[in-house]
């Protein structure tokens, strides 16, 4: 069974860009409806990811959906201006996809411009595999992928720990 793979738009093809970071984890006795509920819902992310804060969720509610706008602070920025892309509620053998850009503007040493996307698949076994992958254009992500370590590297895994902790607190 092949894994799913992230549809990347060409602006963001990893290694074209200023910055790029992949993490990934696979759980036991965990699934795609554990996790989905979390992540889906802007609203929630601040509760387990501490890298995160100044969640204004879409005003169509804090569940996102393809266009959805929200924003939220992270890794020292002001709040982001992020749009939903691809939203897709995992179900009977289709992976949840989750994918918003970002932006911020100003002078070339502010200008930010990333798409960040998640999948949430059920594996055999009772497991579940999430993939997080961010692809960044502009000076500040530059910076960022100079630095070690890695901020983006370490505060995605960070963000992908303590989903999967969320996820099992809330099943228990």
């Amino acid at each position: 069974m092949p894994l799913a793979e992230i549809n990347w738009p060409d602006k963001y093809t990893p290694g074209f860009t200023d910055n790029y970071v992949s993490n990934e984890v696979i759980v036991a006795n965990l699934s795609a409806a554990d996790v989905w509920p979390l992540l889906a819902d802007v609203t929630k992310w601040d509760s387990y990811y501490d890298n995160c804060s100044n969640i204004t969720p879409p005003t169509s509610g804090p569940i996102l959906s393809p266009g959805a706008q929200f924003s939220f602070s992270t890794f020292g920025f002001p709040p982001l201006a992020s749009v939903a892309h691809e939203v897709v509620t995992p179900s009977n053998g289709t992976p949840g996809r989750l994918a918003w850009s970002a932006a911020q503007d100003g002078k070339p040493e502010e200008k930010l411009d990333v798409y960040h996307a998640w999948i949430v698949e059920d594996l055999p076994g009772g497991r579940v595999r999430i993939l997080t992958q961010e692809s960044q254009i502009g000076e500040p992500a530059a910076q960022l992928a100079g630095e070690r370590p890695n901020p983006m590297l370490n505060g995605h895994q960070a963000w992908l720990d303590g989903l999967v902790k969320a996820a099992k607190e809330r099943r228990a």
